[in-house]
């Protein structure tokens, strides 16, 4: 009996279901919650299972599909619906859903995920205000990003024109809406920071109101990137003063129309004037400034100079001089008037011990007939003559007698 039977092999069986439910389901919609979400693998392809209250479909998005126009990225719990094909995996006997584009589910779908990709793209710091850079104050050429027909580029010219016709403006002309959009947008920004525009000194960013689904485009997360990237400031004009999009977040600077921005751009002659009157008053000031420090400068360098000159030092010399002779004369004066009481003091002593100071306090000298002062008796013999020297006159004597003895 098992001679009779024919089994099939597992490889034949998977074939075959393979080929019915590949053959049944081509090209299906399929709704569903996400659960077991793995994210992007290292080749970029997305794993996830779709399931309801009854059932789980396995499901993939490869990441040569997603680049196609995945808007948000695949989280825990979401309602989606997904477009693909189911196929069997035959090495693991398993069907899955292999997905072309998956859509969030419900009106909030696209609100959903401009907050998802608002919130990324904060938390890496794309919105921060330090990365952003000022505007050129009084650009001179000027890069339109945006449809070369309808109102947003007429009232852009309008404006500047009438503002500063001085600005050229040049139109980069791209898509604001619906397929090739984004790709548009992108390709434009990166024209203009290599220089493919000429050399501008800003970036306007520019399309007219609409909803959610027709601003789209500025929501992509390629544009931010490419805003981010774009290496001259760009100033976002996207919708009406109540549209928000992540290009306005990331460019350097909103406006809220794009009327505003050809404002913003092209300053009135009324701000030009007041802005070079600040500017002159400014100036002025920092020239009296630097005058006043030159002056000063000045003086202290001729002060300096005077007093290295040789005239300033002749009179210096001279007063220097001056100041010595009168210091010598006064000394001079006190040394005379040291010397003279010096002099008289010593005077005053020799006069005390001269001879006739002596003398005239009674005393008397006694000299020899040979003219020579007697000290001693010796020798004087009676009948000698002498002369005797008095304090006032003299007299002649004759020697009656001579003693040997002390009186």
């Amino acid at each position: 009996m098992d001679g009779e039977r024919r089994a099939l092999s597992v490889s034949e069986i998977t074939r075959a279901v393979k080929g019915r439910l590949e053959g049944g389901f081509p090209d299906v919609w399929v709704e569903g919650q996400v659960t077991n979400y793995r994210g992007a693998n290292a080749s970029g392809h997305r794993y996830f299972t779709l399931k309801d209250e009854g059932a789980c479909l396995d499901a993939v998005l490869f990441r040569f599909s997603a680049a196609r126009g995945l808007a948000f990225e695949l989280e825990e719990g979401q309602q989606v619906l997904a477009q693909g094909r189911v196929s069997v995996y035959e090495p693991r006997g398993r069907y899955q859903l292999l997905c072309e584009r998956v859509e969030l589910k419900g009106v909030g779908a696209l609100q959903a995920a401009f907050e998802q990709l608002k919130r990324r793209l904060r938390d890496e710091g794309l919105f921060e205000a330090g990365r952003k850079r000022p505007l050129p104050a009084f650009p001179r050429r000027v890069a339109v990003v945006t449809s070369p027909t309808g109102a947003v580029i007429r009232d852009i010219l309008t404006v500047t024109g009438r503002r500063c016709p001085w600005v050229d403006l040049v139109v980069v002309p791209v898509r604001v809406q619906g397929e090739g959009a984004k790709e548009d947008i992108v390709a434009a920004l990166g024209a203009v920071g290599a220089g493919g525009a000429g050399a501008v000194d800003l970036v306007v960013l520019a399309r007219g109101g609409g909803s959610l689904e027709d601003l789209w485009a500025f929501n992509e997360e390629a544009v931010a990137r490419a805003i981010a990237a774009c290496p001259v400031p760009v100033l976002s004009a996207v919708g009406h003063e109540t549209d928000t999009t992540i290009a306005d977040f990331v460019a350097d600077r909103r406006a809220p129309t794009p009327s505003a921005a050809a404002e913003i751009l092209s300053p009135s002659a009324e701000e030009i004037s007041a802005r070079v009157g600040a500017l002159l008053r400014a100036l002025r000031g920092s020239l009296e400034s630097d005058l006043a420090a030159v002056r000063s400068h000045l003086d202290s360098l001729a002060h300096r100079l005077e007093r290295v000159s040789p005239r300033f030092r002749l009179e210096q010399g001279a007063l220097r001089l001056d100041e010595l002779r009168r210091r010598l004369a006064a000394s001079a004066r006190r040394s005379s008037a040291r010397a003279r009481e010096n002099l008289a003091a010593l005077a005053a002593r020799l006069h005390g011990l001269s001879p006739l100071a002596i003398l005239g306090r009674g005393y008397a000298a006694v000299f020899g007939a040979d003219g020579a002062l007697l000290r001693s008796s010796a020798g004087v013999e009676p009948g000698a003559r002498l002369r005797v020297l008095l304090g006032e006159g003299s007299l002649d004597a004759a020697v009656t007698a001579a003693h040997r003895e002390r009186t």
